[in-house]
């Protein structure tokens, strides 16, 4: 399976760092969110997308390449971990795989960055958040509305870094001849509901063009946390043809040293409620 792809990321309006990170290469596409701040959160998504790279090139990717890969990422991050600080990140993507002869599409997840396939003119999320808000939902604590304004929105249950090493979650879905794929940080789907993320990968067929609307349109909105975007096509196989990256990294648009909209870890204090019988 071939593939054409574009990315794009952004400081955002009130960020003076950037603490998301890419890396766009088949057969891995991927994106890390960091938490902790200036020599922390940036250095550990950064340390993410450089192992994640040790997969570049190869003709495919299988769960046991990522899981590897996950390991990897929690021991160096563990080991740049600055004394009293919380430091982690997210890891979500989507891989080039075979099963049974087939073309097949490998995603994966740790945290709440997400992986989206637009396919028949429809958008269906991927990946499940590792949040606390995820879980009140699941559990039909709170419905999907107002999870939208919970004050936990942003408490995530599962990064690599914060805690014991954690497993990501795996799914393998055939891949269709016009498939579309979407990986993001959560400062894109903060700013963005389904149906506009749809109309705007409906309306920009170059996948440069796509990721970099996406992200513009984000940061249009609001623009309260980084926000980054890797687009994923299929694209027909021509005798000749070579693949060819395409990303996009602007400057930051301004800062603000406020916290709101960050990505972090869920404290062993926090508990899902018990729903009400």
């Amino acid at each position: 399976m071939r593939t054409t792809w574009g990315s794009a990321t952004d400081c955002g309006p009130f960020r003076r760092l950037n603490e998301d990170a890419l890396l766009a290469y088949p057969p891995l596409f991927v994106v890390a969110d960091g938490m902790g701040g200036h020599d922390a959160g940036e250095v550990a998504s950064r340390i993410a997308v450089e192992e994640a790279g040790q997969l570049a090139g190869r003709p495919e990717v299988t769960a046991d390449d990522v899981h590897t890969i996950v390991r990897a990422i929690s021991a160096r991050v563990r080991a740049v971990v600055p004394d009293g600080r919380t430091v982690g990140t997210t890891f979500a993507g989507v891989g080039i795989a075979r099963h049974e002869g087939g073309s097949y599409w490998l995603v994966f997840n740790i945290g709440d960055s997400r992986v989206y396939r637009y396919a028949d003119a429809g958008l269906t999320q991927i990946s499940v958040d590792h949040s606390v808000v995820q879980e009140l939902v699941d559990r039909g604590v709170i419905g999907a509305a107002e999870a939208l304004h919970h004050p936990d929105r942003h408490v995530i249950t599962r990064a690599i870094g914060t805690g014991p090493d954690p497993d990501p979650d795996y799914w393998l879905i055939p891949a269709g001849a016009a498939d579309r794929m979407l990986v993001c940080t959560d400062g894109l789907t903060d700013e963005l509901a389904d149906d506009e993320i749809a109309e705007l990968l409906a309306s920009s067929p170059d996948p440069q063009v796509a990721a970099e609307r996406l992200v513009d349109a984000a940061v249009e909105r609001g623009g309260r946390d980084n926000v980054t975007a890797i687009v994923v096509d299929v694209a027909a196989s021509r005798a000749g043809d070579d693949d060819s990256t395409a990303e996009a990294h602007r400057e930051p648009r301004g800062w603000d040293e406020a916290a709101d909209g960050s990505t972090n870890p869920r404290q062993s204090r926090a508990r899902v409620p018990e729903v009400d019988r």
